[in-house]
């Protein structure tokens, strides 16, 4: 169809209706804009841990592994921006590839966490509460920021896209709870830092599909 087929009135609708825009950068340079928010997480946690209970942070080796979690983090974040992109969605097999290195990469950055504690079965209940708690009070303001960058795509799988959102700040997040944590046992981690991640699983999901339909309607 031709300018001149085109009737003007549709011709000046649609001339004003287009405007520029800025082409998304790659995903792993999208993941890599929230390193300082994966830095945050990492030393925010164990410092107002230590503040609040005048304790002692982990030692410096286990710094380290953290920094490990926070960088396979930042990689679950780069496949979540690279799910946004329509027609670059993971595969079945990719995606479980993905998940499964989350899983154990969690498993084996908290297997060297400090060593188990007996506690009292009052206090363990209450350290799972508080775990949890402070890793969504710290986590779920920063799932602001790939929310942001995911709402710039247009993803067709908003919930898995969310999903992998929430599943990459939970470990963020859990980087940093890991070094403030005294329970070390693996019941503990499992359902306090584990479940604070499938939490925010769920959160980034909800958030996606509601903003993914909050954009149709407008």
């Amino acid at each position: 169809m031709s300018k001149r087929s085109v009737p003007a009135a549709l011709y000046l609708a649609v001339k004003r209706d287009l405007r520029p825009v800025r082409p998304l950068a790659s995903p792993s340079r999208r993941a890599l804009a929230l390193l300082p928010v994966a830095i945050f997480l990492l030393v925010a946690m164990p410092v107002f841990w230590a503040w609040r209970t005048q304790g002692v942070p982990a030692p410096w080796p286990s710094w380290g592994l953290s920094v490990l979690e926070t960088a396979l983090s930042l990689v679950v974040l780069g496949a979540a921006f690279r799910e946004a992109v329509p027609g670059r969605e993971l595969s079945a097999r990719a995606l479980s590839v993905l998940i499964c290195i989350a899983c154990i990469g969690f498993l084996l950055v908290n297997a060297t966490t400090r060593g188990p504690v007996q506690v009292p079965q009052e206090t363990w209940i209450r350290w799972i509460r508080e775990c949890i708690s402070m890793a969504l009070a710290f986590s779920a303001p920063a799932l602001i920021a790939p929310a942001w960058l995911v709402s710039r795509a247009l993803p067709n799988r908003p919930a898995l896209t969310g999903a992998l959102c929430g599943l990459g700040v939970g470990l963020m997040a859990d980087a940093g709870l890991r070094l403030a944590c005294w329970d070390g046992v693996y019941a503990h981690i499992v359902l306090a830092h584990g479940g604070a991640v499938v939490l925010l699983m769920a959160l980034g999901a909800l958030s996606a599909t509601l903003v993914e339909r909050i954009k149709a309607r407008s």
